[in-house]
């Protein structure tokens, strides 16, 4: 049985899911229905991945009942504020045929660059988001990629504190400040990114602590990653690879290792700042 992390809202979540990005057409299809069939729970994708449909899809082919799949799904940031998200919430819920959403994320704060009062923007999304999970349609609430001060803005109005907050958390890129934070106000976080664009594997002091395990590159982040109380959510389209990143559950990494991957200097940052988009794309 995969461990699961109880939100503070009650409700649990699997330690480690399953990535959609890119996931797109017959492939992504059929990469969602290994992933299931394979023991993942957690499904993340999102609406500006353009794949809910396939999403839905897959959930529907699988053999996994839907009461047992933990789904995820985003709003975009073209989407900010009350009405807005209210819409784009019921058309993600078409798309996905589903009566609820286990977790819905804003997927970028609004900020200043963007918004003349970015705080209200942000508070006025999570109103909706709030009054949706009342509501019954989600059953957890979170957000993505929010820094300490988008958090601590949202705290003056919200009346529900996220349950997640997905950020780009790889080894070269770890934001620990804004992990610190978020553990101590009871928020899980969940890495985006884990394998740092696939930068780890060029990487000689990861092939070392891989060959010391008897593991490979990308098993040895994931755990990495798990061993700081943080959920993963690895994506991939080969069978062999949707396979290795479940079978992580059999090692534990030593404390000193642990702290030689913190400390690898910085690589496969995206270069996405909460503060500075639409500079790049994701």
């Amino acid at each position: 049985m995969m461990k699961k992390i109880i939100l503070n809202d009650g409700h649990k979540i699997p330690v480690l899911g399953f990535g959609t990005y890119k996931s797109m057409q017959a492939e992504g299809e059929n990469a969602v229905i290994n992933a299931l069939n394979r023991g993942y729970r957690l499904i993340d994708t999102a609406s500006i991945y353009g794949n809910e449909s396939i999403v839905a899809e897959a959930i529907k082919k699988s053999e996994v009942p839907r009461s047992e799949i933990i789904l995820t799904t985003k709003l975009w940031r073209d989407n900010l504020g009350y009405q807005q998200t209210k819409e784009a919430f019921q058309a993600s819920l078409d798309r996905l045929k589903l009566e609820y959403i286990d977790l819905y994320l804003i997927h970028w704060p609004a900020n200043k660059k963007n918004y003349e009062n970015w705080q209200q923007v942000n508070a006025d999304t999570w109103r909706a988001l709030e009054e949706l999970q009342e509501d019954g349609k989600i059953r957890s609430i979170g957000v993505s990629n929010f820094w300490q001060t988008h958090l601590e803005e949202l705290f003056q109005t919200a009346r529900v504190i996220p349950a997640v907050n997905q950020i780009e958390f790889h080894p070269g890129y770890w934001q620990p400040e804004v992990t610190d934070f978020c553990q101590k106000n009871n928020i899980v976080i969940e890495s985006w990114a884990p394998l740092a664009r696939g930068k780890i594997f060029e990487n000689e002091v990861l092939q070392k602590i891989a060959v010391k395990y008897n593991k490979s590159v990308s098993q040895i982040c994931l755990r990495w990653v798990i061993q700081h109380d943080i959920i993963v959510i690895p994506k991939s389209s080969t069978l062999q690879r949707i396979e290795e990143n479940i079978d992580i559950f059999d090692f534990n990494l030593s404390e000193e290792d642990i702290r030689i991957i913190d400390k690898l200097p910085q690589m496969g940052f995206s270069g996405e700042l909460p503060d500075l988009w639409p500079e790049i794309l994701i």
